[in-house]
């Protein structure tokens, strides 16, 4: 299928796991990828994986001025943009009584502060009909211990959806929503978790999932091709869980 032939895709938080999966999926369908991220070698590494005319932009998904500054290059290149995948994120977890500032500030900076500002940035350079894709997540939904700071903040993205689908509309531009569960990326392994916790941690996570297992990035980025595509031009301020039934079941 080449669903998006022509078409120009920003990834943010695209150079590994679920935005490198999406960023190949979109290119493999046709599409012009451009895909943003803070290790530059990882960058270069998973540019030479889309190929020639893919994008890469070091870009730090939590500043306003990096946002602004994406927004310039893409401006500078003429590059209107017909999908955007809103994928980068921070995942940190603690207790409740052991969160402080700091935590609170880099994770709603960069899931929610990031996410608002950076789409604030593009306005100019979607395309009528564009389709914005954000990354939620269940924990979101299931009241996981340890995960207040995350929880809430990508409860934010998801009521983001709805606004800004609202507001958008009139433009032909559609929000949603992909809510992973439990996915094998590199992101478990940026916890702040010692391997043994972390082995731990991951077992228990796979026991609450029915099908038994983690989700693919693969998986998860057939979801967002959906979302993204002509046949989900109905779909509009939604939200898609995408976790093995760990928060339906």
């Amino acid at each position: 299928m080449n669903r998006f032939e022509g078409k120009s895709v920003l990834v943010t938080g695209g150079s590994s796991g679920i935005g490198l999966a999406a960023a190949q999926a979109f290119a493999a369908e046709g599409a012009r990828v451009i895909i943003t991220g803070r290790d530059t070698a990882a960058l270069v590494q998973a540019k030479a994986t889309l190929g020639a005319r893919s994008i890469a932009i070091r870009n730090d998904a939590g500043a306003i001025a990096d946002a602004k500054e994406l927004a310039a290059a893409l401006a500078s290149q003429d590059i209107l943009l017909d999908v955007v995948f809103i994928n980068a994120g921070s995942a940190r977890f603690a207790p409740f009584a052991e969160v402080d500032e700091a935590m609170w500030e880099q994770g709603f900076g960069t899931n929610v502060k990031g996410a608002y500002f950076q789409l604030q940035a593009l306005l100019p350079r979607l395309n009528a009909g564009a389709s914005i894709v954000l990354n939620g997540s269940i924990n979101a939904h299931i009241g996981m211990p340890n995960s207040s700071v995350y929880a809430a903040s990508k409860a934010a993205l998801i009521s983001l959806a709805k606004t800004l689908s609202a507001e958008l509309l009139p433009r032909g531009v559609r929000v949603n929503v992909v809510s992973p569960g439990p996915i094998s990326t590199p992101l478990y392994g940026k916890l702040g978790l010692d391997a043994a916790a972390l082995e731990t941690t991951a077992a228990q996570i796979q026991s609450q999932v029915p099908l038994g297992r983690f989700g693919t990035p693969q998986e998860l980025a057939s979801t967002v091709l959906h979302l993204a595509a002509p046949e989900s031009a109905f779909i509009v301020g939604s939200e898609i869980v995408v976790d093995g039934g760990m928060s339906q079941l």
